[in-house]
């Protein structure tokens, strides 16, 4: 069986850019309902309002359905340029690594999406995480600054270039381990399902197949970088640096002062919204690349 042509970058870009708007749009209640678990103090938090779904909920029915999408067109867009810029970065460094066969190792696929992750990381998602978590933590004061269709350019005035990557820290190491794990893992079980199936290396999977592959990537990535991604929400929080003195200093904070639970506040928002992001962004990606060819 013939082997399929390597995606080239262009296309990977735009597939990827798709797949991003799509997902970013779909899940971002759930990335919402995580920014604000990650932001209240453990003091201030009851069970009650630990819960994802009732948050989401008394959000929408206080404050109406647009409550839940504050900071969700920087999300969207920041989201958009990350996608692009994943697949991009990793499908060049796997184009690299792969060996004869067009087969990817295990370590090898870590090590596209390691890549893969600094190069977003930079780019496209410490500003436009920045911005998303201003907004909704600006949202929960009484007298919220950064309302109305100014309010993020408003915000990104008074962060400044130093305010918007405050957060590049806890950032890059997020999405080096983010993708280092999703997009490894989702290699290897993809890998997996094709000898299962027969199928060649770059052929892509079906539909179904991709949806879950990218779901079971998702579910492996929330639990094993959820410590950092707490981290970063805090660092990315409005009056931040006068909290903490560095990345480190805030996760010693984290777990002296809230607990190592604290940790994983925000976990169950972020699985929802990872497994339908990993299937969703997989599928459309895998997708978008046979329609550009």
């Amino acid at each position: 069986m013939s082997q399929a042509k390597k995606p080239d970058p262009y296309k990977s870009f735009i597939a990827g850019g798709v797949a991003g708007a799509v997902e970013g749009v779909i899940t971002y209640p759930f990335e919402f309902a995580k920014t604000r678990l990650q932001l209240a103090p453990s003091s201030t938090t009851t069970r009650s309002s630990r819960n994802p779904l009732r948050l989401i909920y008394n959000v929408a029915t206080t404050h109406g359905i647009s409550a839940l999408y504050v900071g969700c067109p920087a999300f969207v867009v920041g989201n958009t340029v990350k996608a692009s810029v994943r697949f991009l970065g990793f499908d060049a460094i796997k184009n690299m690594l792969v060996d004869a066969n067009g087969k990817l190792s295990g370590p090898r696929g870590v090590i596209a999406g390691l890549g893969a992750g600094l190069l977003e990381s930079v780019v496209a998602v410490t500003p436009f995480e920045a911005i998303k978590t201003g907004l909704i933590d600006d949202k929960q004061r009484e007298r919220p600054r950064y309302g109305g269709a100014g309010g993020t350019f408003k915000l990104v005035r008074d962060l400044g270039f130093k305010g918007v990557y405050a957060g590049v820290v806890p950032v890059s190491l997020r999405q080096a381990a983010n993708q280092a794990v999703r997009l490894g893992s989702y290699n290897a079980i993809k890998s997996m399902v094709q000898q299962a199936t027969h199928t060649a290396p770059n052929q892509p999977l079906s539909s179904a197949a991709t949806f879950v592959v990218g779901a079971i990537a998702g579910i492996v990535t929330v639990y094993t970088t959820m410590p950092i991604d707490t981290v970063k929400t805090r660092m990315q929080a409005l009056g931040s640096d006068k909290k903490y003195t560095s990345t480190l200093n805030c996760f010693v904070r984290i777990f002296k002062n809230e607990g190592l639970a604290t940790f994983w506040k925000g976990a169950t928002p972020r699985l929802g919204r990872l497994v339908l992001s990993g299937g969703i962004v997989f599928t459309i990606y895998e997708k978008m690349l046979v329609l550009l060819n």
